[in-house]
């Protein structure tokens, strides 16, 4: 089975850091090394990294090496920088404030060994609170993932899904080593998670587990976390200002493009043509009129082109265009 890095990013995470790092140590597939990337924490979460290691009798089984950022890098740097620095074939994403079911790395790194077209596999994970108690739901749950979305992952058709929206979380994410040939330097306009998604899609197989393999837990504190949108958050989001997220998302879609078309290696023009037609569509919504009356017949245009449906969230992208205030 193949050699497993572990990049764990900190910040100021000495309140769960303990439990996090004990369910690393405690696998059924030890990793060969953890890579600890800590952002400026003001705590003591480096020390208790290397005390929770100690305590599992790893700490000479398992590889340590630390980088300790003076100046926070910011959630996505923090991340480059340790991935970069791991040295083995299979890379395990890691927050500080989660839990690893027993069994996950082996379960992972099997099916890696299993498929070798495979660069990027994510799980589900349950969704928890501050003491580990359970929500009573998973985050492809809190995302609304639907059957169509797995079964077109399955198949192969991944990059088809991320056109219309990231389903990868990092903290439930195993990557190849070799993924980072195309998705080295990250993206400024992308978080590390999504972007390595993305470039998993374009350029080889990516695929999901549909059963949590983690704890994600859920708390004030966390940077990205998970929940269920309800009809009043729908309607909110819908009718918020537009501001600058659209051009936001322009500059991701071109972004992800322009790093598409200078890999070396073949991206299916597929997918090139695909992405084209993102920044296209990215493009139309940014430039929309601020008068909501004005909007109206274009949206209409472009729906029925079908490119809410290709490229965005649907019929929930198209109400929030006419309702958004300019």
């Amino acid at each position: 089975m193949a050699a497993v890095s572990v990049a764990l990013c900190t910040r100021n995470g000495a309140r769960f850091l303990p439990a996090q790092v004990q369910s690393i140590c405690t696998q059924d597939l030890l990793p060969r090394e953890i890579v600890l990337s800590d952002d400026g924490s003001s705590d003591d979460s480096v020390a208790l990294v290397r005390q929770t290691m100690a305590a599992c009798g790893v700490a000479s089984s398992v590889a340590l090496t630390v980088f300790e950022n003076r100046t926070p890098l910011g959630v996505t740097r923090n991340f480059e920088q340790a991935v970069r620095a791991c040295r083995h074939e299979l890379i395990a994403l890691s927050d500080h404030d989660d839990v690893w079911h027993p069994g996950r790395l082996a379960r992972m790194a099997g099916i890696f060994g299993e498929r070798p077209e495979l660069l990027l596999l994510h799980t589900d994970a349950r969704l928890v609170d501050e003491e580990l108690r359970s929500l009573g739901s998973t985050l492809f749950q809190a995302l609304e993932v639907q059957p169509g979305e797995l079964e077109a992952i399955a198949r192969g058709d991944a990059f088809e899904v991320l056109l219309r929206r990231n389903l990868v979380t990092g903290a439930t994410t195993m990557f190849r080593r070799t993924l980072l040939t195309a998705a080295l330097p990250f993206s400024e306009e992308w978080v590390h998670d999504e972007w390595l998604g993305a470039l998993a899609a374009a350029t080889g197989r990516m695929d999901v587990l549909p059963e949590p393999l983690i704890d994600y837990r859920q708390h004030g504190r966390n940077q990205i976390g998970a929940k269920r949108p309800t009809l009043a958050d729908k309607l909110r989001k819908a009718m918020d200002t537009r501001g600058d997220k659209h051009r936001q998302r322009l500059r991701r879609a071109q972004a992800l493009l322009e790093r598409l078309q200078s890999l070396p290696g073949p991206v299916p023009e597929v997918w090139l043509q695909a992405q084209r037609e993102k920044v296209a569509h990215q493009r139309f919504r940014a430039e929309l009129p601020a008068s909501r009356l004005a909007r109206l017949l274009p949206v209409l245009r472009e729906a029925a082109r079908g490119r809410y449906d290709r490229y965005g969230r649907g019929k929930q992208a198209i109400a929030q265009d006419l309702l958004e205030r300019g």
